[in-house]
């Protein structure tokens, strides 16, 4: 006769091997959680740089430090994978590369043009 263990089980997600159409979707949810959190200090720049010369020449600090650029780096990459994702996404909802083969095409290329065009875009701008 066997027992079965009734405790918890671990569950180590580093060693599980998620499907790109699943990291896909899970970065889409980090980069809207990224881009909705960066809103707020966005707004506040935007406005500190309209009201007057001094305050645009302290946004321009602000934007010159190597923290903030890394950060803009981010926020950058957030809109890439989030508008990329989105669409793919919205295809999807359409009827438009439901295969599995064009579903996992779609999604490697949503994971490999949204790096690429944040690093053109850093660069472009920096």
């Amino acid at each position: 006769m066997t027992t079965q263990r009734s405790g918890p089980v671990y569950l180590n997600l580093l060693r599980i091997r998620f499907p790109v159409g699943a990291v896909t979707s899970i970065a889409h949810r980090i980069s809207g959680v990224l881009l909705f959190l960066s809103l707020p200090v966005l707004i506040y720049l935007l406005d500190l740089s309209l009201q007057s010369p001094a305050g645009y020449e302290k946004t321009m600090s602000y934007i010159n430090n190597g923290w903030f650029e890394a950060g803009l780096g981010l926020v950058v990459w957030s809109f890439m994978q989030h508008l990329l994702s989105g669409i793919r996404f919205l295809l999807i909802d359409i009827d438009k590369g439901v295969t599995l083969q064009a579903a996992r095409s779609s999604a490697w290329l949503v994971n490999l043009c949204a790096p690429v065009l944040t690093l053109l875009y850093l660069w472009w701008i920096l």
